[in-house]
């Protein structure tokens, strides 16, 4: 009886990884309602059997490793960043005109957008353009630039200078992390660059962005508070946090809890 229960464990775990990518020890145990060390006992025999690797403190799936890191990225918190997504879609009507830079996040939103018509979209993703371009009599402008094998968006001046030329009604753009005190951040000059051209080019600025980003600092401030809108998670912010966009007048949006602001 106790092996069929360690069986059926693997499985679970196995399934919960192939779902969302890569997930901790920590996220497992809470998810299977289990402790840590039993997480553990059973990766250690799946990692032996080849069926998980671990990387940097969790775990993967062997083939998911051959991915390009957005792939993996886009499997991260994926619940999450759905449900962001569908949030953030009721701010947006029919005929709407929209900047959205690349993220994961942001792709999610793209695929909720195809409910809506007659959307003029801008854009750095070639993963936002293929899903927008051809549905529903939408117009899509892709920026050029250097192309990332990463992400399959465009950076540089010639991406900047062509978001520059458009002013839209909304802005959506993701970051990397978001600190109560540095702000808005993203990972490299180039990302930072792009999505604050963006936010300047739009009546209405948002961010959308799950809390696995709260209280994180990375290498390039975006924009500082005052400079967005709205702030879609699916958390609500830690205090000090919460303070700064409350200062700021940024309208909080959480899709798993009451809406502030």
């Amino acid at each position: 009886m106790a092996n069929h229960k360690i069986s059926v464990r693997l499985g679970q775990i196995m399934g919960l990884i192939a779902q969302q990518g890569t997930l901790t020890v920590a996220e497992l145990a809470k998810t299977l309602g289990v402790s840590e060390e039993t997480v553990r006992r059973d990766a250690r025999q799946l990692e032996e059997r080849g069926d998980v690797l671990k990387l940097h403190g969790s775990l993967a799936l062997p083939h998911h490793v051959g991915e390009a890191p957005f792939e993996r990225r886009m499997r991260e918190n994926a619940e999450s960043k759905r449900s962001i997504a569908r949030a953030a879609l009721a701010l947006v009507e029919d005929g709407d005109s929209l900047i959205i830079d690349t993220g994961t996040t942001t792709s999610i939103f793209a695929q909720e957008l195809r409910s809506r018509r007659g959307l003029t979209i801008v854009t750095n993703s070639s993963d936002i353009a293929r899903t927008l371009a051809t549905v529903n009599g939408n117009r899509v402008y892709m920026a050029g630039g250097e192309l990332k094998a990463d992400n399959g968006a465009a950076f540089g001046p010639p991406a900047v200078e062509f978001i520059s030329r458009f002013r839209v009604r909304h802005s959506f753009i993701s970051i990397a992390a978001l600190h109560a005190i540095d702000g808005p951040m993203d990972m490299a000059f180039e990302e930072a660059e792009l999505a604050r051209m963006a936010l300047s080019r739009s009546d209405s600025r948002i961010i959308l962005s799950d809390s696995s980003k709260f209280g994180k600092t990375a290498l390039v401030k975006v924009c500082d508070f005052s400079e967005i809108n709205r702030l879609y998670s699916d958390e609500m912010p830690p205090p000090d946090l919460l303070a700064a966009l409350e200062k700021a007048g940024v309208k909080l949006h959480v899709s798993r809890a009451p809406v502030s602001g």
